[in-house]
């Protein structure tokens, strides 16, 4: 498994939303519109910035007011990172855009 990978599938890791334009209201946009978010993981060197796709099934936003920029969003989806299928998990709070988060090895990779 890769080394970026496996770090960030070992324990949750300080998150915040990512992308060329990281507001409250181009997340929204994102989520509600487009199916595909940036979440960057904030403790890497750099910080690593992730386009995920997400898993509509899988993500919580029913208690998110972004008008209000109030509650949290649980976002979930898939991408490749280094050649590694992976999933990422991240729970972001709307009033700071930042959160936790973990990618989790998918099927077909050899954790």
């Amino acid at each position: 498994m890769d080394e970026l990978v496996r770090r960030l599938a070992e324990g949750t890791h300080p998150v915040a939303v990512g992308g060329p334009v990281a507001t409250l209201a181009e997340l929204h946009r994102r989520v509600q519109e487009l199916g595909l978010v940036f979440v960057k993981f904030t403790g890497t060197s750099g910080g690593t910035d992730l386009g995920v796709r997400l898993d509509r099934d899988s993500c919580v936003v029913d208690g998110a007011d972004f008008t209000e920029a109030t509650g949290t969003v649980h976002l979930e989806g898939t991408l490749v990172l280094n050649d590694e299928p992976v999933r990422c998990v991240a729970d972001l709070n709307l009033a700071t855009l930042s959160g936790t988060g973990r990618l989790v090895a998918m099927a077909g990779s050899d954790a």
